[in-house]
């Protein structure tokens, strides 16, 4: 089976020397495409490539080759990649791709072109890394009847918050993960949480047969969490993470047609859940489902290596002709709204009576508080203290939270964090 490789970045070197430690001869890489490719071919991993390979910074020589079975698409990013996958499906190509984004936007019309054609479209390596959530829930699962998935799907924001667990500040943590190669320069896609919407919503429409479109599920910055919210988690005996949830809709709920609530986010997550056992780079998902139960899968999920593996996984699959899962999947609308207990850190100019004013503006939108905390060592000009509420409507709460914001003592916007419920009821 011959290969052409589009990308030689972190993830195309490393799926190099992952398929040349594979020792199998008859899976060989022919082409490589790379904008600046001689730069490339100076790369140390440039010796895992079979001498003879084409070299290009023209696609066209890697998408039009004879010599070419599989592209193995490994650039990112919706265009021009969706056009490179189109045109290597459409002329009978198979294709591997790690593209998070491609898949959860087009991957409904890249799995029908696929299927038309009679050619295989594997992205294995688009959710959680090197974990075979993917493929376990495509062929391990799909005798159950999933109806929510949650966990960690962006190694990097979990690399960032277990350091802030750790005591590091968010920019000392960021910076790490920069030098570390986790974080891009512009860190946005990771800690404003689209990448995880991306890998969220094409685990939707896996696990939920759920169709839904990314830019209608809610995604919270991680950027406002401070040090001293995980002082305040602690005494809550919760940890921070940024957490992925989708979950069907209740049937006789009152909503026009089939629907799924989701959202992306950093969470209080109570430290009895398997989701605040996950460390650094590591990715979890759990799958609960109406038979089999809760199902959770654990791994590394940033990362060239981890990443290649899931890629060589792949490609290996179509070398042995194994025959994909294909699972139906229609559109459903979003829901961003929940009930659920939520974390409200605020930064005041302490003065009488500000407990009273959000007490009230909490009352009017129906929401009770649960707890107040406050620590010593703070000085009263500039002093972070804590509510918790009970279950309530986020848009409700979300109104109070305007109102409150325009108090004249009111020094930050207010951080309003989901508490994770861990026994969360299934659905029927």
């Amino acid at each position: 089976m011959r290969i052409g490789l589009l990308g030689f970045g972190t993830v195309g070197s490393a799926f190099a020397e992952v398929l040349a430690a594979c020792g199998n001869e008859d899976v060989r890489i022919t082409h490589v495409f790379n904008r600046g490719v001689e730069r490339k071919r100076l790369h140390g991993h440039a010796k895992f490539v079979v001498d003879g390979a084409v070299w290009t910074e023209r696609v066209e020589d890697v998408l039009e080759a004879l010599d070419v079975d599989v592209i193995v698409e490994l650039m990112g990013g919706l265009d021009p990649a969706d056009g490179w996958l189109r045109a290597a499906l459409g002329s009978g190509k198979h294709v591997v791709t790690a593209n998070k984004q491609l898949i959860a936007y087009r991957g409904a019309e890249l799995f029908a072109l696929a299927a038309s054609k009679g050619v295989q479209l594997l992205y294995g390596a688009a959710v959680a890394g090197g974990v075979p959530v993917i493929p376990g829930v495509a062929q391990g699962l799909s005798g159950d009847q999933i109806t929510r998935i949650s966990g960690i799907l962006n190694g990097t924001c979990n690399f960032i918050l277990s350091s802030m667990e750790g005591g590091a500040d968010y920019r000392e943590a960021l910076t790490r993960a920069q030098m570390a190669g986790y974080a891009e320069a512009n860190p946005s896609a990771d800690v404003d949480g689209f990448d995880a919407r991306a890998k969220l919503c094409i685990l939707s429409r896996l696990a939920l047969h759920a169709e839904i479109n990314p830019d209608e599920v809610p995604a919270q910055t991680i950027s406002n969490v401070s040090a001293v919210d995980f002082a305040y988690a602690r005494e809550l005996n919760c940890t921070i993470r940024q957490v992925s949830r989708a979950q069907l809709t209740p049937k006789g709920s009152g909503l026009l047609g089939d629907a799924v609530s989701a959202s992306v986010g950093p969470m209080l997550v109570p430290k009895s859940s398997p989701i605040a056992w996950s460390r650094g780079t590591q990715n979890m998902v759990v799958t609960s489902g109406r038979f089999g139960g809760d199902v959770v899968f654990s791994g590394h999920g940033a990362g060239g290596h981890p990443t290649a593996v899931a890629v060589m996984s792949d490609v290996r699959a179509i070398a042995e002709n194994s025959v994909q899962v294909r699972l139906p999947a229609k559109k459903m609308a979003v829901v961003g709204d929940v009930i659920a207990p939520y974390y409200l850190r605020f930064v005041v100019d302490d003065k009488p009576g500000i407990v009273a004013a959000i007490a009230s503006e909490l009352a009017k939108v129906g929401a009770n508080i649960d707890s107040i905390l406050q620590h010593r060592g703070f000085g009263t000009e500039r002093l972070p203290f804590v509510v918790t509420t009970e279950p309530c409507l986020s848009s409700k709460l979300g109104e109070a939270i305007a109102e409150m914001a325009k108090f004249d003592f009111m020094l930050e916007p207010p951080l309003c964090l989901q508490i994770l419920v861990v026994d969360d009821p299934e659905t029927d």
